[in-house]
């Protein structure tokens, strides 16, 4: 591939104003991607990751957590518009419980955090140029939030898509904005970094950072894990949880061979052939919740040492410059897993967590489930599940989007009894009902009622 089609590229950036970080970023994986770099990690070349720290294991004192959550700040992604779920807004704006959104629960958790621990505890949001205008708007009805000299927000980086074949920017017309994506998550750091913010958080007295997905609520403020990694003294944890067989499709960490170092593996990161290998629960046991500690001194000093470039492996993420058009020019978006930044900091740690810690919403299936009494919402604004099992849900394709699955579960049934429910064509799930058991409604041609 041709160096003017990096320059087309650079120049596009440039001009779009975006910042020398992401740009130095870009051209990183521009060249990998160029070289053939494919990112892939095989079987033979790690060993499990067996015997991580138990958090319920964990001996830290109240004073120890109390002032290392003080030291804090909560840190979401929340870039997603949830366009797999036929929204188009940010996913965080969608209801969850008794009309309130993911944004309105984060909120009522870092409050009641800031409350119980008398921590200024900041609340920052990585927002996309797409969710930014909505979720600050969302957020200006709490005039508590922001903590002084701090935004409630920053922005992710954006780059240009890039035809598969010459690897040039790609030019779209119908639709400028879809020339353009995200580079990942792993744009985390350079953004951090590019924006001024990470500079701006140490000065301002934090040490340490709680980084999670804006649509795990979960990922709740907690001072035991904070005292724990603080104690730690490593430069960056993360949490894992132990796998099942519903798990099969998150990436776990894993130990290279070749220096003892943790790294993390994802599916695109897995040679077609060795998916066995990847899928094995036993094998692999613990999974990678995305929900990440980090010292930002040592983040700083490692960002500093690179010129802002970590050099995460490369995602090479292959589709078309219009998701709906399968017939528009095949691109190539470059990314990165945030979570990969493991491998890249020597003393770099693990921490086994509860399922509590992950509740990701990625489909309706997830949606009903949290909006079900299978979980009920606490003070502290968490989802503190009444079961001992969570049942397992699949609603068909009929619900995939969030306004059929409105209009066909008005009123979520009782799921407290089930041990899985499976939906095939529309079942309208609209008076007060019980699933108990394992249940599966077929296809029945027509529109039926659950009762």
């Amino acid at each position: 591939m041709s160096e003017p089609a990096l320059e087309q590229c650079l120049d596009k950036m440039r001009a779009a104003g975006v910042n020398s970080a992401a740009i130095d970023n870009f051209r990183h994986y521009w060249k990998l991607c160029a070289s053939g770099a494919t990112g892939v990690i095989r079987e033979a070349t790690i060993r499990p990751l067996l015997d991580p720290p138990q958090l319920d294991q964990v001996d830290v004192g109240e004073a120890e957590a109390r002032a290392a959550l003080q030291l804090t700040v909560m840190i979401k992604l929340n870039g997603g518009l949830g366009t797999s779920m036929g929204l188009e807004a940010a996913k965080t704006l969608l209801p969850v419980r008794d009309g309130h959104t993911f944004l309105d629960l984060i909120v009522k958790q870092v409050r009641y955090a800031r409350r119980r621990y008398d921590a200024r505890l900041p609340l920052v949001f990585m927002n996309s140029f797409r969710t930014s205008e909505d979720t600050l708007a969302h957020l200006a009805a709490y005039d508590d939030l922001a903590v002084a000299g701090l935004p409630l927000d920053f922005l992710q980086n954006a780059e240009p898509k890039i035809l598969l074949d010459s690897l040039e920017p790609v030019s779209w017309p119908a639709d400028p904005s879809l020339e353009w994506c995200p580079p990942g998550h792993g744009d985390l750091y350079p953004a951090l970094w590019g924006t001024g913010l990470l500079d701006a958080l140490i000065e301002a007295g934090f040490r340490y950072a709680s980084v999670a997905n804006g649509d795990n609520l979960g990922a709740a403020p907690n001072a035991t894990l904070a005292g724990w990694f603080a104690a730690s003294g490593a430069p960056y944890a993360a949490e894992v949880c132990p796998r099942t067989i519903n798990d099969r499709k998150g990436g776990h960490l894993a130990v290279r061979i070749a220096d003892g170092q943790l790294i993390l593996r994802d599916t695109a990161q897995t040679a077609p052939e060795e998916l066995d290998f990847f899928t094995d629960e036993h094998r692999h046991p613990y999974f990678h919740a995305n929900n990440l500690w980090l010292d930002l001194v040592q983040v700083r000093d490692i960002l500093r040492e690179r010129k802002g470039v970590l050099g995460l492996p490369l995602i090479r993420n292959e589709k078309t410059v219009d998701p709906s058009d399968p017939s528009s020019p095949k691109v190539v978006q470059l990314e990165s897993a945030m979570g990969a930044a493991i491998e890249v900091f020597p003393g770099a740690t693990a921490v086994a967590v509860g399922r509590d810690r992950f509740l990701p919403v990625k489909t309706t299936n997830e949606l009903m489930l949290l909006r079900s009494d299978v979980f009920d919402l606490g003070e502290d604004g968490r989802l503190h599940s009444q079961v001992d099992r969570i049942p397992g849900v699949d609603l068909g394709g009929a619900y995939k989007l969030i306004d059929d699955f409105d209009r066909l579960v008005s009123v979520v049934p009782s799921l407290r009894e089930a041990e899985s429910l499976r939906v095939r064509g529309e079942w309208l799930f609209d008076e007060p009902s019980a699933v108990v058991g394992v249940v599966d409604l077929p296809d029945a041609g027509t529109p039926r009622h659950y009762r």
